[in-house]
């Protein structure tokens, strides 16, 4: 892992209407790592994601990416350059194939090893080979899960953001999306993780940081947020 930050958000504050929902938030992720981002359902991390990916007008602050400002810069433009988001609740594309959804997440790219890629994803996600011509809105929550992360390798992310994957899973689906997580980092994806299973999230994690009202609270390495007696009883039910 090297020490160069490949995202920074620095002083961050987003407003919905006269709603502040981020408030100031500073954290970075560094080539290599996995950083986790937990907090309490509202606390604003979806918020955060949304800011950095554009979609989401930022009032103050600045989000930098490979050592520019990319304040302002529309998710498509981001994508192209690496930074690359699968969002809650999925958005796979329900009327196209398997096959078609993981070629949408290539769209952007001109080089010949496509294929390739795609029987890459093929192998970490096993399932998604064996169903490669279904239709992606007939799979069950945990497939299209599958379905979006392998999406959104296809386009050859230098950072992946993550917001709230194991939401709304079976635990033996929770399970496998961790253990794809893992693997995926494991390859040498640098990831940002936003996840309200935060004992899961932090036990991933190189570093964490807990929000809370639109603030970072806390931030260390994964392991010490997990045994911090404050983390325990906020968030991780102890």
């Amino acid at each position: 892992m090297s020490n160069q930050p490949l995202l920074e958000i620095q002083g961050l504050k987003v407003a919905y209407g006269g709603i502040q929902a981020v408030k100031g938030a500073t954290l970075e992720v560094r080539q290599g790592e996995l950083v986790s981002l937990i907090g309490a359902n509202g606390a604003g991390k979806t918020t955060t994601l949304k800011a950095v990916t554009g979609l989401q007008p930022i009032a103050a602050g600045d989000v930098r990416y490979l050592g520019e400002s990319i304040r302002g810069q529309g998710a498509w433009d981001l994508a192209r350059k690496g930074l690359v988001m699968v969002p809650e609740g999925r958005g796979t594309f329900t009327r196209m194939t398997i096959v078609e959804n993981l070629m949408m997440g290539a769209y952007n790219r001109r080089d010949d090893e496509v294929q390739a890629d795609i029987d890459k994803i093929f192998g970490i996600f096993p399932r998604l080979k064996e169903r490669a011509e279904q239709l992606a809105g007939t799979m069950s929550g945990g497939e299209q899960q599958m379905l979006a992360m392998g999406r959104a390798l296809m386009a050859k992310p230098k950072v992946l953001l993550l917001d709230e994957p194991s939401m709304g899973l079976s635990p033996i689906m929770v399970d496998k999306i961790f253990e794809v997580i893992e693997t995926i980092h494991g390859q040498g994806t640098t990831i940002l993780l936003v996840e309200q299973n935060a004992s899961r999230a932090l036990a991933l994690a190189n570093r964490g940081y807990v929000m809370d009202s639109g603030e970072i609270t806390m931030e260390g390495p994964g392991a010490q947020l997990l045994d911090d007696p404050q983390v325990r009883a906020a968030y991780l039910g102890h």
